[in-house]
């Protein structure tokens, strides 16, 4: 089953990109900065990687739900 049709997944592919994208910011900050204007890919990055740093508690509170809710199941 893709991805976008189960939601639990859909979920853990938001959550996997918005920390992919905040640690590639927190590394390599110029290659995001320059394009976070529009909507291209690496906008979409910036976008992620900005939700990272600004709620990075919740963020990793959800990842660590994220990893018990699949060791559960």
């Amino acid at each position: 089953m893709s991805a976008l049709f189960n939601f639990k997944s859909l979920l853990l592919v938001i959550l996997l990109l918005i920390c992919t994208s905040t640690y590639v910011h927190h590394f390599t900050p110029g290659i995001m900065d320059r394009n976070k204007n529009g909507y291209s890919v690496m906008g979409i990055f910036w976008k992620c990687a900005r939700i990272g740093e600004r709620l990075s508690p919740y963020i990793s509170i959800c990842c660590v739900i994220m990893a018990v809710s699949m060791l559960l199941s």
